[in-house]
């Protein structure tokens, strides 16, 4: 029977072949799982017990860095133990004798604080691009990325891997490739759809992403020629500052607010928990619960 860092090293192999789980997870899983492995001794799988696994969570909870002498808080504790309980599940897949997965206790985390923007500030928002004044190319552009992102929900780094091949402006459901290179379907409302649809027309360059960094010095048939690149994920975040500022809007305002707003939003309208899960790509459905508890709150105020 192997020992438990040689079927860490399987586990992440099946998380990256079978999984198609990204790079920066698969360092973190090697992370936390080695950390235990070394804590733990190497044991054999058989050799991991309740007990083994409540001194580990009592461990994490009183470690503290050797150089900063920084705990660890209770969201990075439980990132340690999810990856632990997702090693415990594989190994149960793979008829490997060890402790159930679900033995595995969380540490207690406070409620997540949910920003989200209410209807008058999220009009407001989504306004400002047209009444600045940069290029109008600029402004059809970034007017099209704040509908995008609330029309869609999708986080910034998938908006900005979007390709105009697609988005099909005579429907309005395309799909995305998210966290993990899952697929899922978003939907275009008829705003989203229209400034999209007016950007795209204003466009003379060749390049196949959907938003590209467009170079404000560029102009005529120096814009025409240059292949454009997709805008990065730090131009969107200024992007987003920017109006909320100039919106009047004194929180702060992130591409991610814009996501909270957009499950608050469908939730507050009467979808399904689980379909708003699938809208967002969430892997867990606790993850979006949080934003069941906001809109409960929503509705209690009014």
């Amino acid at each position: 029977m192997k020992h438990l860092l040689n079927l860490i090293t399987d586990f992440l192999e099946y998380l990256e072949t079978e999984k198609g789980r990204s790079d920066a997870t698969l360092r973190n899983y090697d992370f936390y799982l080695r950390r235990f492995c070394k804590w733990a001794k190497n044991p054999a799988p058989e050799k991991i017990t309740t007990d083994i696994a409540r001194k580990y969570n009592l461990w994490l909870n009183r470690y503290s860095d050797p150089k900063t002498g920084q705990q660890l808080c209770a969201k990075t504790q439980n990132y340690h133990l999810i990856a632990l309980r997702s090693l415990l599940k594989f190994l149960a897949k793979q008829n490997i004798k060890s402790l159930a997965s679900e033995k595995i206790e969380l540490a207690h985390q406070q409620q997540v604080e949910v920003s989200f923007l209410d209807n008058h500030d999220l009009e407001r928002l989504l306004a400002a691009p047209l009444k600045s004044d940069a290029d109008e190319i600029i402004r059809l552009r970034n007017k099209a990325i704040l509908e995008t992102l609330f029309s869609t929900g999708a986080r910034v780094s998938e908006l900005t891997k979007l390709t105009r091949d697609q988005i099909n402006l005579k429907k309005d459901k395309f799909t995305i490739r998210g966290k993990g290179s899952k697929l899922r379907a978003v939907f275009l409302s008829d705003c989203a759809r229209e400034a999209i649809k007016n950007y795209l027309n204003k466009r003379t360059d060749a390049s196949d992403a959907l938003f590209v960094a467009h170079d404000p010095a560029c102009a005529g048939q120096a814009r025409r020629e240059q292949k454009e690149q997709n805008i990065s994920p730090r131009s969107v975040q200024r992007i987003v500052d920017k109006y909320a500022r100039s919106a009047g809007i004194t929180k702060d305002i992130t591409p991610h607010t814009l996501r909270h707003s957009f499950a608050t939003d469908q939730l507050s309208s009467g979808a399904d928990i689980r379909t708003v899960q699938a809208m967002l790509g969430h892997e867990s459905i606790t993850t979006t619960q949080v934003y069941a508890h906001v809109t409960n709150k929503k509705s209690i105020k009014h």
